[in-house]
């Protein structure tokens, strides 16, 4: 995408009444939406965030799917959910909003117990040790997502790292968290559940083609 192309997508992004673009000074200071998301949507319907939501697919298929769960796709790329943010507002979809901005700031986002669910669908995997602070689901991001679920709140990670998936499960285990699902092939397993068959992104569907697998874990957290 050309940088001319992005900016024309970031400015009408600011147009967008489900779109916020706020400065990381913003955010850390007193984000204005924290803890008064019901505010936002005008209900009290449970909240789902999709962190590194890239086109906002899954976030926009999950929110066609249950129109009474409010559903949060995170990124710090506008550009990428420009698409999600434009297909929710084309289809008059008041269920779904986008924020770009770092997902380590998740919790200057929302409030304690604030989030119903979590998803984080085909991460970077940052496979190399030097980042592993940046992998989404080490135990720092944990806590976080810890912070802004509320008790029986769920994590879901779907992704074709292998890698990424056994750190995971590795992390939780060695941590006694809930795994309440884990598999490394979801698509050649009779047991799966269907929100996580019947929801693909764009990449997912190229991996398929492949005959590449598909992991999935569901969890809890405590701490």
């Amino acid at each position: 995408m050309g940088s001319k192309n992005k900016l024309k997508r970031f400015n009408e992004n600011e147009t967008f009444a489900n779109v916020i673009q706020p400065s990381r000074e913003e955010v850390t200071s007193d984000f204005p939406h924290k803890g008064k998301w019901k505010l936002f949507f005008k209900n009290d319907n449970p909240i789902v965030l999709e962190l590194g939501c890239g086109k906002g697919e899954y976030t926009i298929a999950l929110a066609k799917k249950n129109p009474e769960i409010n559903f949060i796709g995170i990124d710090i790329k506008g550009a990428r959910f420009w698409r999600g943010a434009k297909t929710a507002l084309e289809e008059s979809m008041n269920n779904v909003a986008f924020v770009r901005t770092q997902i380590e700031l998740i919790d200057c986002c929302f409030a304690e117990n604030e989030v119903s669910e979590i998803w984080i669908t085909f991460p970077d995997p940052q496979i190399k040790y030097k980042r592993t602070k940046h992998r989404l689901t080490n135990e720092d991001f944990l806590k976080k997502y810890h912070h802004v679920l509320h008790e029986e709140g769920i994590v879901h990670l779907k992704t074709d790292s292998e890698f990424m998936h056994g750190y995971t499960l590795g992390l939780l285990h060695g941590q006694g968290q809930e795994v309440l699902y884990a598999h490394h092939d979801i698509y050649n397993n009779p047991h799966a559940p269907e929100v996580v068959l019947h929801t693909q992104t764009f990449y997912e569907k190229q991996y398929l083609e492949i005959d590449k697998a598909i992991t999935y874990i569901k969890f809890k957290l405590k701490y």
